[in-house]
């Protein structure tokens, strides 16, 4: 009887939740069929079937949190792994806090040279665009069937690192203080942003850009938007659209360290950070470069919603090349950000400050300005690199007509 188990949906995943079983024992199982909804670090996924068969045990209960590769559910009758992949993700699991022990792991496989990878078709898509040789990938699904989770940033794929352990110091507790155990997403947070300022060699850089067209122009397609009843942007559209024509502009702050060598990407992939009940997340929007300021506008207010919602596939939250983070709707007028390995640059944007300047004429007015600030990872980025990209993003942003076009 063939095991129903987890398997990696992410990079950064190493055990997720089984928030509900949709078939219960006995219930005829084909391939393809939805059979529960599992929670990751990242999103709420529903989980599909790989085999065919009955449903003969439920190992997992719903709320089961189970590691990576763990048996959760049994079938009776099942005919060999299916060829034919999950439309979303492949088929996962999670284990109770009370399961038996964890059966041995199963051996992952590559395929061997010259042998057609087994893969999902999404996973054979996502190859395609990144030029990986899918011979050459060890598959976490079942089988060692690789899914999408498993398929690298690109052909040599950056060196992972493993990070020293860390020393901890325990906080001291007391009976009123009220304890909040870590949940999935925070872990991989907290475990990932570690990773990055301990073993990437950040630098920084920033500057104040005169935001006051930016806002004037804003205002002015708001007002049109209001009276045609179309939607309206954001400050942060006008942001993206001109650091993915920056980036596409400077490109190495759109690239990646490979241990041995540097990949620059040829499109611009922009990660969005996105503040979420657990933590934080990073959607991202596909060759953000070749878009309009409405299409980038439309992109991430609908990768916002179902980020909120949990409701975003890996594919939509990987292989994001740059990440924007824009404090500026909570008041935050400066900071610099941590970088989302492996990419090499993270820009930090603040909010739009009334202050005293001087203009032109030597005359002391009332400016409204904006810090935008870079932080780069220097194996990739050299500081008049990162000074370039600035200065280019400076000038799309005082001009902010020219991104219309």
């Amino acid at each position: 009887m063939p095991d129903i188990s987890m398997p990696k949906l992410s990079d950064t995943m190493l055990e997720g939740t089984l928030v509900k079983w949709l078939k219960k024992i006995g219930d005829k199982i084909e391939v393809g069929d939805v059979i529960a909804e599992v929670e990751t670090d990242k999103a709420t996924m529903e989980m599909e079937a790989f085999d065919e068969g009955v449903l003969t045990e439920i190992i997992v209960p719903d709320g089961g949190v189970v590691k990576v590769g763990q048996k959760i559910a049994t079938l009776d009758g099942a005919s060999a792994p299916a060829k034919a992949a999950s439309k979303a993700a492949p088929a996962v699991a999670a284990p109770s806090t009370s399961s038996p022990a964890a059966p041995k792991p199963r051996a992952a496989a590559t395929a061997p040279e010259g042998t057609r990878a087994k893969a999902s078709p999404l996973a054979r898509k996502i190859a395609a665009e990144r030029g990986v040789d899918l011979s050459k990938v060890t598959g976490s699904g079942p089988g060692g069937r690789i899914v999408a989770a498993d398929v690298p940033e690109s052909g040599a794929a950056p060196a992972r690192p493993s990070s020293p352990p860390a020393a901890r110091i325990a906080p001291t507790e007391s009976a009123s203080d009220k304890r909040i155990p870590l949940s999935g997403m925070r872990r991989t947070i907290a475990e990932r942003l570690l990773a990055s300022k301990t073993q990437i060699p950040h630098f920084y850089l920033s500057l104040e850009i005169n935001a006051g067209p930016l806002a004037r122009l804003r205002k002015d397609i708001n007002a049109a938007a209001e009276a045609s009843g179309t939607p309206k942007v954001t400050i942060n559209d006008f942001i993206l659209l001109a650091t993915a024509r920056a980036a596409s502009l400077h490109p190495a702050v759109n690239s990646a360290f490979a241990g041995d060598a540097i990949i620059e990407y040829p499109s611009v992939h922009l990660s969005v950070a996105i503040a979420i009940d657990d933590g934080l997340i990073t959607p991202v929007i596909r060759d953000a470069q070749k878009l309009s300021l409405r299409e980038i506008s439309a992109a991430v207010k609908d990768l916002a919603i179902r980020a909120r919602g949990k409701k975003l596939k890996p594919e939509e939250y990987q292989g994001g090349t740059i990440t924007v983070s824009n404090l500026g709707a909570y008041g935050v007028e400066s900071f610099y950000a941590i970088i989302n390995p492996p990419q090499a640059a993270i820009l930090a944007v603040g909010a739009i400050v009334k202050k005293p300047v001087v203009n032109a004429e030597d005359q002391v007015v009332v400016g409204e300005r904006m810090t935008l600030a870079l932080s780069g990872d220097h194996r990739v980025v050299d500081g008049a690199a990162g000074a370039q990209f600035l200065a280019t993003l400076r000038k799309s942003l005082e001009a902010p007509a020219t991104l219309l076009f």
